[in-house]
């Protein structure tokens, strides 16, 4: 990975450019020395090479992007690293070419989860959930939140900017955080969606095909 700068921004994170053309402008983590006003350890600084892995990706559209800020600043207050892959403007933009970075990134084992942020997390669920190995939840209130993580074992949450306030948008994050998967039967249910994927690939195959 190619770094354009490195600088030591006011709130002790470390902000690491990264070239446009890669559809990715920011990298943050914390520094590490001080708290930040959390009273917890800040983890050791990332090391930007190739084959880096981040705890988080995150994206929006123009009407997620102050929400998906707000929730930046606080994954990053919790010692996270976060890769954030736009938008970086309040240009109007479809949820589409985001959601599919955000997946991407999750399902090459990039990032570690997601957090998709559009007017109301539909339309960057629908998109998401087109990755393959995708398991994207539309989270709005603690208990989707807790539910998506217990049963669904969902790798990315997307949320809604127009329907969820600030301070409920970051608990749906703290929850399904905090929360396990339950594994058993419903990692027997998720197997399920595997099958699915490739029902629907072989679909498209044959189509081709004729």
């Amino acid at each position: 990975m190619n770094l354009e700068k490195v600088e030591v921004v006011p709130s002790r994170m470390l902000r690491v450019r990264i070239p446009q053309e890669q559809g990715v402008r920011s990298v943050f983590c914390r520094t590490e020395s001080g708290t930040a006003g959390t009273g917890k350890p800040m983890p050791k600084k990332l090391e930007s090479e190739e084959g880096e892995k981040y705890h988080f990706a995150v994206g929006s559209d123009h009407a997620g992007f102050s929400l998906k800020e707000r929730i930046k600043e606080y994954l990053c207050g919790e010692g996270r690293a976060v890769l954030d892959v736009g938008i970086h403007t309040l240009r109007s933009v479809g949820t589409g070419p985001v959601a599919e970075k955000v997946g991407r990134l999750v399902a090459k084992g990039k990032c570690e989860k997601g957090i998709l942020v559009c007017g109301t997390g539909i339309g960057m669920a629908m998109g998401a959930n087109k990755v393959f190995g995708i398991r994207a939840a539309l989270c709005y209130n603690q208990f989707t939140a807790s539910y998506a993580k217990r049963h669904n074992d969902a790798n990315v949450i997307c949320l809604g900017a127009r329907v969820l306030g600030e301070e409920l948008a970051i608990e749906c994050v703290r929850t399904w955080l905090r929360e396990e998967f339950l594994r058993d039967k419903y990692a027997q249910r998720l197997a399920y969606l595997d099958v699915i994927e490739n029902h629907s690939c072989r679909n498209k195959l044959a189509k081709k095909g004729e």
